[in-house]
């Protein structure tokens, strides 16, 4: 089994191609993405658990940090860099997809929005930080330390001068939101997923 939101970024990769997943985990996407579209796959994960879960699947994958490793990787040497629900996480987001953009000819990035609307409701109506299904961590004890909207990250990706092909809405259990609630993604898609290129 696969989750859903990993299924939406392997709908947007084109068979036989090259890979790196940043922040891999246990190499399910890869995994996948070799069998069914047989990719080239690469992984990077910090955990060395993720990466003992990946040699056990017979996955190409290194222990390594997204905030550091990335610079040391050669323009052009992938077709799609994917990073999976780990831009928040991240200390330099910016930095971090910048070389995103570098590294592959296509960047896929998913996200949590952190404007969707049981998030504003959360803060306005308890005056708590929000605890979601995509966000369910305390305030005080979460990896995510920069959270953004999906207005905040297409700014980013305009600053950036990546063109976002595709966004695709998504609930939290990472099935496509309907589709007139797709046309506000910022207020209505729990989370997200993004196909960018260079322009």
């Amino acid at each position: 089994m696969i989750r859903r939101d990993l299924l939406a970024i392997a709908e947007m990769i084109d068979p036989g191609t090259r890979v790196l997943d940043i922040g891999c985990d246990d190499g399910a996407l890869l995994d996948y993405l070799a069998r069914t579209k047989q990719v080239d796959g690469r992984g990077i994960e910090l955990s060395q658990a993720g990466v003992n879960g990946c040699v056990a699947r017979g996955l190409s994958v290194i222990q390594g940090d997204a905030d550091t490793d990335l610079r040391d990787y050669p323009a052009g040497s992938f077709d799609y860099a994917i990073l999976s629900q780990t831009l928040q996480a991240t200390r330099a987001p910016r930095t971090v997809l910048s070389h995103l953009a570098r590294i592959g000819r296509r960047v896929i990035v998913s996200f949590p929005n952190f404007g969707h609307w049981r998030v504003r409701w959360a803060l306005m109506a308890g005056g708590h930080m929000p605890n979601t299904p995509d966000l369910p961590y305390a305030w005080y004890d979460t990896p995510n330390i920069h959270l953004c909207t999906v207005q905040d990250f297409k700014t980013l990706a305009a600053d950036l001068d990546l063109k976002i092909e595709r966004l695709r809405a998504l609930t939290s259990a990472g099935d496509p939101i309907p589709a007139w609630a797709a046309r506000f993604p910022n207020l209505l898609a729990p989370q997200v997923v993004c196909l960018l290129k260079g322009r």
